[in-house]
């Protein structure tokens, strides 16, 4: 199934030269777990509702154990601080849902258990 990366990035005004040599070298360590960007450091077009100060990153990968795998991947865990020292954010990763997926049974099974 389906996982993602998600981050909500907080760049500053102007971005140091590390969070270039970052986002220059970190399509080198999705490839090997099958990853791609969905959606790289865009700001929210319109917020429909409350507010979204930051970013948006979205990298998919076949499956949550690829996400987990490029995460802790020595390659990219080499480049982390290279972002992490110039801008504040969460990143998590996150399952997709599968095909014919319909929330109103998740709704369903959840009143049946009581919650």
């Amino acid at each position: 199934m389906t996982a993602y990366a998600i981050g909500n990035l907080h760049p500053k005004p102007v971005l140091d030269e590390e969070v270039f040599v970052y986002m220059e070298r970190i399509q080198g360590t999705l490839d090997p777990f099958g990853g791609r960007f969905l959606v790289h450091g865009a700001p929210a077009r319109e917020v429909r509702e409350g507010t979204w100060p930051g970013a948006v990153v979205v990298i998919g990968f076949p499956s949550l154990e690829d996400a987990r795998a490029w995460y802790d991947s020595e390659a990219y865990r080499a480049l982390i601080p290279l972002r992490t020292r110039h801008m504040d954010g969460d990143v998590l990763l996150i399952d997709g849902v599968p095909e014919g997926y319909e929330a109103a049974a998740t709704a369903a099974a959840l009143r049946e258990a009581g919650r």
